[in-house]
């Protein structure tokens, strides 16, 4: 038998991975046809797993103080909403929230939403 999908467990282990800036472990967690929105625009901004690795290598890993901290989780049904202060982009922390759609297989959408 199939244990059943765990939403917050793919959101808490991509957090750690981003936290630890582990590439491989962090886009395990998302499916191979993960589709990243920004909360109010009408076109993806990232499509495919290839391409979300691929930003965040290029964008966030490499930042030596990256690091996000979670502020609060709620979990509806397959729906993961994560409030976070994201330290290390910018040089005041960020308020943002990242909305987690998940399947059996992992997280295969996002929408990010910024407090600015």
């Amino acid at each position: 038998m199939t244990p059943p999908p765990d939403p917050a467990g793919f959101a808490q282990r991509q957090l750690d991975a981003y936290n630890d800036r582990d590439i491989d472990r962090f886009i395990a967690e998302y499916t191979d046809d993960v589709v990243a929105w920004r909360l109010g625009v009408t076109e993806p901004f990232l499509v495919g797993k290839a391409a979300f690795a691929d930003h965040y290598r290029r964008n966030r890993f490499q930042l030596a103080d990256l690091r996000a901290e979670l502020v609060q989780r709620m979990v509806f049904g397959n729906k993961v909403i994560d409030q976070e202060r994201v330290f290390g982009v910018q040089p005041q922390p960020m308020e943002v929230a990242a909305i987690y759609e998940t399947t059996p297989r992992g997280i295969c959408q996002v929408w990010f939403v910024s407090g600015e």
